[in-house]
């Protein structure tokens, strides 16, 4: 699996872990949270999708570092750990 999804899986795992079991801030409980999140995941389908589209991709990623998986319209999965991490 190449290292960018490795380290995005990853980072996932560790904030997720470190909010149940230690930090117990109760985002994930938050209706706020998961409109936020509906959002960000909106606009980055538009802009990203757009970005990345494999018929004429302005943005351009080296298949060594990204596992190659992309949804919708030819978003690399990687892609959206980086959204919800700016939020």
């Amino acid at each position: 699996m190449p290292e960018y999804t490795v380290l995005t899986v990853f980072a996932v795992v560790v904030v997720i872990t470190l909010e149940l079991a230690w930090l117990r801030t109760g985002i994930f409980r938050s209706a706020q949270y998961w409109g936020a999140m509906a959002i960000v995941f909106f606009f980055q389908c538009l802009v990203d999708g757009w970005l990345t589209k494999l018929s004429d991709p302005i943005v351009l990623y080296s298949p060594a570092r990204f596992s190659g998986i992309r949804f919708p319209w030819d978003i690399p999965i990687e892609d959206f750990e980086i959204g919800r991490a700016h939020v």
